[in-house]
């Protein structure tokens, strides 16, 4: 059974998620561990960390029932606001076959704007791969 780390947050139930899942169902049974970090919501001047977490905690619910229904054992957690920081915390005791991190389009997206892929890269030893969700209106 292969084995993959999932990092995502606004993209967790988007149709390039769900899609490059079910590519790698398709080649035979898939455990997915997903992990959220804790970001703050967009749009509010505080940080409410509790809300932060529901919203978090929605999105890692659906993304599970998502998963799940594709076929694949499916489990997560809500990790550190850095996704760097959340992936290799859940990694710790886990067998990973490859990372795949969900986000937005360039431009759009914090995490390529801060080069998340390149730093996950460099810090796991399996491969890492990147699923964009696409722009509106191109999909």
């Amino acid at each position: 059974m292969h084995s993959y780390l999932i990092v995502a947050n606004q993209t967790l139930t988007g149709q390039a998620l769900a899609d490059a899942m079910a590519e790698r169902l398709a080649d035979g049974p898939v455990r997915a561990h997903v992990v959220v970090p804790l970001t703050h919501i967009g749009g509010r001047l505080t940080w409410d960390e509790s809300a932060s977490r529901e919203a978090a905690q929605e999105r890692l619910d659906d993304a599970l029932e998502r998963l799940t229904t594709l076929g694949a054992e499916a489990d997560g957690e809500i990790g550190d606001p850095d996704p760097v920081s959340a992936v290799r915390d859940a990694m710790r005791g886990r067998e990973i076959d490859e990372v795949i991190v969900s986000t937005l389009p360039r431009g759009l997206s914090r995490w390529l704007g801060e080069d998340v892929p390149s730093r996950l890269r460099d810090s796991v030893r399996v491969p890492v791969t990147v699923v964009t969700q696409p722009e509106a209106g191109t999909a």
